[in-house]
């Protein structure tokens, strides 16, 4: 039996799962991790796969993949990609999905924060892609900007964000307008530049490459 995106979208245990886990980062000052950002990872990540090419069951487990990696977080933000990954694993398990599906779901969530990350399958490689290019303004909870940390400043500062392929798909590009009145174009490398590395990673596993794109220069 497939298992689809529906049934996991559906599914009142996973939704459970997404809303603790961002109550949680919520109470620790994090930025928003609930249904906005892993609905905009889900869609990403089957995009990406779909665009160059790959199975079309292989971007639907990359869109599974995309809604479930941040469910870790309810256990703790430390290590929250493997304890998600086996959070993960459990459930699909229980739906039954087959083993070989939920080997690569979970291997993409496992490997998906940045301290760990690597991008072991295509999965993962989207993933690691849809997940760490996902910086934009609606994300910051705090509405007080003298008490903005940095974390809130940067995304506070992004007036738009977008994510996508150039003409030739031969590279992914992550185009942001920054209010450089509201945070230096510095401050996002010193918070985002590891995630930005692991994004070109990501995009030569694919065969492809990363761009970064802020305020009309081409950084990466």
């Amino acid at each position: 039996m497939k298992i689809t995106f529906e049934d996991i979208k559906s599914d009142g245990r996973i939704k459970c799962y997404i809303a603790q886990a961002d109550k949680a980062l919520a109470a620790m000052g994090y930025t928003e991790h609930a249904f906005a950002h892993v609905g905009k990872a889900a869609e990403t990540a089957e995009h990406i796969l779909k665009t160059l090419g790959y199975p079309a069951r292989l971007a639907e487990l990359a869109k599974i993949a995309g809604y479930m990696h941040d469910i870790g977080n309810v256990v703790n933000r430390i290590d929250h990609a493997q304890s998600g990954a086996i959070l993960a694993f459990r459930l699909l398990d229980n739906m039954g999905m087959d083993a070989d599906e939920i080997a690569l779901v979970v291997s993409a969530i496992g490997n998906h924060d940045e301290s760990t990350a690597a991008a072991v399958n295509p999965i993962a490689a989207a993933l690691i892609l849809a997940d760490k290019t996902d910086v934009r303004r609606s994300r910051v909870r705090n509405r007080d900007f003298a008490s903005f940390d940095i974390h809130d400043r940067v995304n506070y500062a992004v007036e738009e964000s977008k994510i996508y392929f150039n003409e030739d798909n031969s590279a992914i590009v992550l185009e942001l307008i920054i209010d450089t009145t509201i945070s230096a174009v510095m401050d996002y490398f010193e918070i985002f530049l590891g995630r930005m590395m692991l994004s070109r990673k990501a995009a030569e596993f694919l065969n492809i490459r990363f761009e970064l794109i802020i305020n009309g220069q081409r950084l990466l």
